[in-house]
């Protein structure tokens, strides 16, 4: 089968199971990375993996997010 346009290869996609499909975006997402772009995702999982570890050692504790939402809306007067 060729593929030559945008639209073949989409048609194609959709053939594909779900979990493939979700690796297929996640490439085609990742092609579009700039390295600086790269550079931020991964100073990004850093902290998230640094402040993980804030929760777990019980340096913070974590906030529910309806919880933090009211008081942005409260503190915005929304």
């Amino acid at each position: 089968m060729m593929l030559h346009t945008q639209e073949d290869v989409l048609t194609f996609a959709m053939t594909l199971p779900p979990d493939d499909r979700a690796l297929l975006a996640d490439r085609l997402l990742n092609s579009l990375d700039s390295p600086q772009r790269k550079e931020i995702n991964l100073l990004w999982a850093d902290e998230a993996e640094r402040r993980i570890q804030q929760v777990i050692d019980g340096k913070v504790t974590p906030l529910p997010g309806v919880e933090v939402i009211q008081d942005i809306r409260k503190t915005l007067n929304l």
